[in-house]
């Protein structure tokens, strides 16, 4: 059973699959690749100034490589990494 929350706080964010294709995948272009961004550049950006949360951590490292299983959370939305198939 969960612990009761405060009255005060904001729920989880749910969590949405983005399937790649191909793993690891750069934090800066998943971020993109997810449609949490428009652009590079505006991906990296939201990194250097510590607003990507990494499986609940703060990560500063654009081109740090996400594998499946990851959680990566901006802007209220949370995204998790899974692998799919490439049809090879």
């Amino acid at each position: 059973m969960n612990p009761p929350r405060p009255a005060n706080s904001t729920p989880e964010p749910i969590p949405r699959a983005v399937i790649i294709h191909e793993s690891p995948i750069e934090l800066c272009q998943f971020l993109k690749f997810g449609g949490l961004v428009l652009s590079g550049g505006e991906a990296k950006q939201a990194i250097s100034e510590a607003q990507v949360l990494l499986n609940g951590t703060v990560e500063t490292r654009k081109r740090k490589k996400l594998v499946a299983g990851d959680h990566v959370t901006f802007a209220g939305q949370t995204l998790v990494v899974q692998l799919g198939s490439t049809g090879k």
